[in-house]
């Protein structure tokens, strides 16, 4: 076993540093709360990504375009993985394990050369 291994096993590659981790949206997520429990049509007012992508094509957006994915390719993939972003807001997921989780299947979706 050398030092990069861990318990035998290679560890996990680090994440594509273009698509880091931004800091938690608590606003966002009060907001969501809020909206949820006052029967509001949170959908509505918030999006199938729940607006969670809005704020990461912030940070992500340049690196995808780059790489051939664009704004619509995106909003789908957050689409799907909407039952994971719901686990986020409601505490069954941290926003680390949503975003990673989130970045991986993005990073899945872009096209190969």
């Amino acid at each position: 076993m050398t030092a990069d291994t861990v318990g035998g096993e290679l560890p996990p590659a680090p994440a594509d540093p273009a698509l880091a981790v931004p800091p938690e949206p608590l606003e966002l997520r009060d907001a969501m709360h809020k909206a949820v429990v006052a029967g509001e049509d949170w959908d509505g007012a918030f999006g199938g990504g729940l607006a969670v992508g809005a704020l990461l094509w912030d940070g992500w957006g340049k690196a995808l375009e780059a790489g051939g994915l664009d704004r619509g390719a995106f909003d789908a993939v957050v689409l799907g993985y909407r039952r994971e972003l719901w686990f986020w807001f409601v505490g069954e997921r941290t926003w680390r394990q949503a975003v990673e989780g989130l970045a991986g299947r993005v990073l899945r979706r872009l096209p190969t050369a």
